[in-house]
């Protein structure tokens, strides 16, 4: 019987067996524990991880269709503690009166507070429910540490273009549940959807169903004009705030840092393509010219500093291509985290030592009371010493007189800075020696 054409292609062509399910070979191999809970028909209760569209869903539905266990699907959107505990119920009536098991799907699981989250913790523990839990989100940081100890989490990978390629030709050769006789996609459309889906079969499935309705209504061939069409405007996946987010902005600052200016445009192209915000990357470029480049090229920062503001004056395009001379520039300069080192070291000395007093000779005296106290006295004024340095003199507090932070390179503009600290260092040791023998 064909499929009921009031449900969507994607849903009507979900995965009913394991020999229908595609990707995700990492976890789908023969041998590999999640295969095996299926074919065994013995789930366990675990956290799907992965992009939309990659088959988390579908991966519950068949672990409990191998099981015969009952499903029940919760949106973490819209259900709350009442219908977990519903559900519950419903789960002990069977095991009570049929002894038959119940998967729990619970989608868009981070969606749930720590309260929500808890709910589940004593049914899991007791086995009265196999609770499956699917996620975009990383689960180190959405959920709570005690549902992760209770269950396994796997993490499913975005749909390679062969992949998607795969779903696009059951689709169209299905007879019963797909678009079999509907038309047929040139090789050129195919490419374009499946680049376009971006990983996402069910997005793939939802744009092939509207190209065909679009064919039929307007006698089109389905070619590559008319896959662009419906899915023009749909940007590669950026979850803004969310784990893709940061490890894309980890990947660039990586490639900058490791002098690659190739790899470091490919993610900021990256970053923009999926709508991130343009000053967001802006003020990253700038902590990136500070932490990575530093005195070995000071011109970085104020190049990192010019293309924001040309960003914040211009917008898009013209900003994003300054955002991109300054990514360039700071991927092939010198590089050098002495000044990034030497802040860290300072920091923690100032938190370990609390609150030293600031020995007297380096206090300001305005007042009388205040030079009767010795304030400023002994002070040498370094424009008044030879070389404008005043040798041997100490600037830190007692407790910290022998403190050194930073540790020029020898990278670009910091390895004079180097041998002139090595130089003053030289006449600190020269006028100590004369002063103490």
């Amino acid at each position: 019987m064909p499929g009921d054409p009031r449900r969507p292609l994607a849903d009507r062509l979900r995965p009913r067996r394991l020999d229908e399910f595609v990707g995700q070979a990492h976890l789908l191999a023969p041998g590999k524990p999640l295969r095996v809970a299926i074919e065994r028909g013995q789930p366990h209760s675990m956290v799907l991880w992965g992009p939309p569209g990659a088959g988390k869903t579908t991966l519950a539905e068949l672990l409990a269709n191998a099981s015969q266990a009952a499903f029940i699907r919760l949106s973490a959107v819209m259900a709350g503690v009442r219908d977990l505990r519903a559900a519950v119920e419903q789960a002990q009536t069977l095991w009570r009166e049929r002894q038959r098991r119940t998967v729990l799907f619970v989608d868009e699981v981070h969606r749930f507070n720590k309260a929500q989250q808890d709910a589940f913790l004593p049914y899991v523990e007791n086995g009265a429910l196999i609770f499956i839990g699917a996620t975009t989100e990383n689960p180190s940081f959405a959920l709570n540490n005690a549902l992760l100890s209770r269950v396994r989490v796997y993490v499913l990978q975005s749909l390679e273009i062969a992949a998607i390629n795969q779903v696009v030709e059951r689709a169209l050769c299905d007879p019963e549940q797909g678009l079999a006789g509907r038309g047929s996609l040139t090789d050129e459309a195919r490419l374009r959807l499946a680049q376009a889906a971006d990983g996402d079969a069910r997005r793939a499935l939802i744009w092939l169903e509207l190209a065909a309705e679009l064919a039929e209504a307007r006698e089109m061939p389905l070619d590559r004009a008319l896959v662009t069409v419906v899915s023009d405007g749909a940007g590669r996946r950026f979850d803004r705030g969310g784990d893709l987010f940061y490890d894309q902005i980890s990947a660039l600052h990586k490639a900058v840092r490791g002098s690659s200016p190739d790899a470091a445009l490919y993610w900021l192209a990256r970053m923009l393509d999926g709508g991130c915000d343009p000053l967001y990357i802006a003020r990253r470029v700038v902590r990136m010219a500070s932490e990575d480049i530093g005195n070995a090229d000071p011109r970085a920062l104020q190049l990192a500093l010019n293309a924001w503001e040309a960003q914040e004056r211009l917008g898009n395009p013209e900003g994003n291509l300054a955002i991109a001379q300054a990514v360039v520039y700071l991927a092939v300069a010198a590089k050098s985290n002495a000044v990034y080192t030497a802040f860290k070291a300072a920091r923690r000395d100032a938190e370990r030592y609390g609150t030293l007093d600031v020995p007297p000779h380096l206090r300001n005296a305005p007042t009388g009371l205040m030079q009767d106290l010795g304030y400023g006295e002994g002070y040498r004024y370094a424009h008044d010493e030879p070389h404008a340095y005043a040798a041997g003199e100490c600037y830190f507090p007692e407790p910290l007189k022998d403190a050194r932070y930073y540790q020029p390179t020898a990278n670009g503009l910091e390895g004079r800075i180097a041998e002139k600290l090595e130089r003053l260092r030289e006449w600190d040791r020269e006028s100590r020696q004369q002063r103490y023998g």
